[in-house]
C-alpha cells in the first residue's frame, strides 16, 4: 500500500511519461497543481486548443405520413362522422431531426468540416453548431461512402481548426484524445490509447484500414476527433463494437491520411474516384506461408492472378509475387492493400515492395481508373455500372469492393464486402467466369449473395 507522499511521486513519474513530449510546443502540459501546490497531469491546454474545432452535426430530412386507407371509404367516414374533406386538412409531411453526429472543423479560412457519410447520409438539411453556440446551415460537397467520408463547408467567421498529423506514424500504445457529441449529450472528451493498426475485414465500409482505440467512443461520436497528445487531428471516430449496446472499449477511426486524400478529390473534382492496378489478391494463410518458405514475421498480400492489359501486367507482377509494402509502408492484408492503392489518385504511380521468390523487388506500377481496367479485361454488364469488382481471398466466389452511391446495383441492395458464388444460376470462381455468367442476360442479373455468414438471391433490373 503506497503512502501519500509515495503515491504522489509515483504519479508525477507516470504523467511524465504519459506527457513526455510536454516540452514541445503544442503539447499537453503540466500546469495544474493540487491544493498542496503539487503539479497535477492535465489535458487541459491541449484540449482548449482543439475543443472549438470539433463540431455538432444535426440533420432534417422530412417525413412522409401515409394516409390511412379506411379514410377513403366513403362508408367508413359517414359511419365515424369524419368530414369529406379530413385528409385535405392533415398535414401530409413535416421536417423531424433524423440523426446527430460530431464533426471536426479542418480549414478554418474556408469553413471546411470533415464528418462520417453516415452522419448526412439522406439528409435534406445540415446544421453544424459550435462549441460557442453559434450555428450554421451547411452545404454538403461531397460524400465518400465507401470510406464513410463527407465534406462540408460553412460561411463562419473566426472558426479554429486542427492541424493534421501524419497518420502513418502511429503506433501501437500511443496515447489519443477522441472529441464528440456521444448520445446527443454536448462535446465531451475521453482518453486511450492505440489498441491496434491497420484493423480491416469488419465488414463496415468499403475500404477498411482503422485504427482501434479504447478511448470510448459512442453513438454520435462518429465524425468528431481521434487526436494525439499534440492536439493533432490523427483520425475520424467511425464505428464500435458494442455487442450489449455501449461501449467496450473498442472503437474504429478512419486515418485522416486516408480521410485527407478522399477530402482532396471532394474539393478537386467533387466526387472520389479510386483506381485500380488490376490484379486479384488474398491474404496469406499459414498453408501459404509455408508454400512459400515466408520467414517469421514477413507479412504481406499475395496476387492470385494479373489481369491482360493492365497497369499491374505493364508494370511486370506476376500472378504469385506477395506484395509487403506499398509506398514505404507495410501491407499486412487484402484490406489494407486496397485502402493503400485507393488513396492513390488515378493516373499516379506507386511504389510496390515484392517478394519474388524469395527476393525482394521494387516495382513501380501506375494506378489506372477502374473503368478502363475492367473494361479492357472484363467488359461488365451494364446495369453494373458504377460497381467494382475483384476476385477474393475466398477462391470461391467474388467480392465486391465499392459502389457508387447512384449506381443500380446499390439501390437494389448490392453492398461493398458482399461475396457473389453465382450469377444467374451459373456457379463463378473467378472474374473471366463472372463475366460470361452476366452475358447470358442482358435484361436483368439474379446474384447469389453471401454477406456476414447469411446467403441469399437477389435480382438487379
Amino acid at each position: 500500500m503506497l503512502n501519500r507522499p509515495q503515491l504522489r511521486q509515483w504519479l508525477i513519474v507516470a504523467c511524465a511519461l504519459l506527457m513526455g513530449a510536454a516540452s514541445t510546443p503544442g503539447f499537453a502540459a503540466l500546469p495544474m497543481t493540487d491544493s498542496q501546490g503539487e503539479q497535477l497531469p492535465s489535458l487541459a491546454p491541449m484540449l482548449k486548443k482543439v475543443n472549438s474545432a470539433v463540431v455538432n452535426i444535426a440533420t432534417y430530412s422530412t417525413l412522409q405520413y401515409k394516409e390511412n386507407p379506411l379514410l377513403n371509404d366513403p362508408f367508413f367516414r359517414r359511419f365515424f362522422n369524419v368530414p369529406d374533406d379530413y385528409q385535405q386538412q392533415q398535414p401530409r409531411s413535416r421536417k423531424q431531426q433524423q440523426s446527430a453526429g460530431s464533426g471536426v472543423i479542418v480549414n478554418a479560412k474556408d469553413g471546411i468540416v470533415m464528418t462520417n457519410f453516415h452522419v448526412v447520409k439522406d439528409a435534406e438539411e445540415v446544421m453544424v453548431s459550435l462549441i460557442d453556440g453559434r450555428a450554421f446551415k451547411a452545404e454538403v460537397l461531397g460524400k465518400d461512402p465507401g470510406l464513410d467520408i463527407a465534406v462540408l463547408k460553412i460561411d463562419a467567421d473566426d472558426l479554429t481548426d486542427i492541424p493534421l498529423a501524419n497518420s502513418s506514424e502511429m503506433e501501437v500504445g500511443d496515447f489519443v484524445v477522441a472529441i464528440g457529441n456521444p448520445f446527443g449529450l454536448g462535446q465531451t472528451v475521453t482518453t486511450g490509447v492505440v489498441s491496434a493498426l491497420g484493423r480491416s475485414g469488419l465488414g463496415i465500409e468499403g475500404f477498411e484500414n482503422f485504427i482501434q482505440t479504447d478511448a470510448s467512443i459512442n453513438p454520435g461520436n462518429s465524425g468528431g476527433a481521434l487526436v494525439n497528445l499534440r492536439g493533432e487531428l490523427i483520425g475520424i471516430n467511425t464505428a464500435i463494437i458494442a455487442p450489449a449496446g455501449g461501449n467496450v472499449g473498442i472503437g474504429f477511426a478512419i486515418p485522416i491520411n486516408m480521410a485527407e486524400a478522399s477530402m482532396t478529390q471532394i474539393l478537386d473534382h467533387g466526387e472520389v474516384r479510386r483506381g485500380q492496378i488490376g490484379v486479384g489478391i488474398q491474404d496469406i494463410t499459414p498453408d501459404l506461408r509455408q508454400a512459400f518458405n515466408l520467414d517469421k514475421g514477413v507479412h504481406g498480400v499475395l496476387i492470385t492472378n494479373v489481369l491482360e492489359d493492365s497497369p499491374a501486367e505493364d508494370a511486370g507482377l506476376k500472378s504469385g509475387d506477395i506484395i509487403i509494402g506499398v509506398d514505404k509502408e507495410k501491407t499486412l492484408s487484402a484490406g489494407q492493400l486496397r485502402s493503400q492503392l485507393g488513396m492513390v489518385p488515378v493516373g499516379d504511380k506507386v511504389k510496390l515492395t515484392v517478394l519474388r521468390n524469395g527476393k525482394t523487388k521494387t516495382i513501380t506500377t501506375k494506378v489506372g481508373s477502374p473503368d478502363d481496367v475492367l473494361a479492357s479485361n472484363t467488359e461488365m454488364h451494364p446495369l453494373l455500372e458504377g460497381a467494382k469488382f475483384e476476385e477474393s481471398q475466398d477462391p470461391s466466389a467474388i467480392e465486391v469492393v465499392s459502389l457508387a452511391p447512384s449506381s443500380v446495383a446499390a439501390a437494389s441492395g448490392l453492398r461493398p464486402g458482399d461475396l457473389i458464388t453465382s450469377v444467374n444460376r451459373i456457379r463463378v470462381k473467378s472474374l473471366a467466369e463472372f463475366k460470361q455468367a452476366l452475358d447470358s442476360n442482358k435484361d436483368s442479373i439474379l446474384l447469389h449473395v453471401n454477406r456476414r455468414g447469411g446467403s441469399f438471391y437477389l435480382v438487379i433490373r
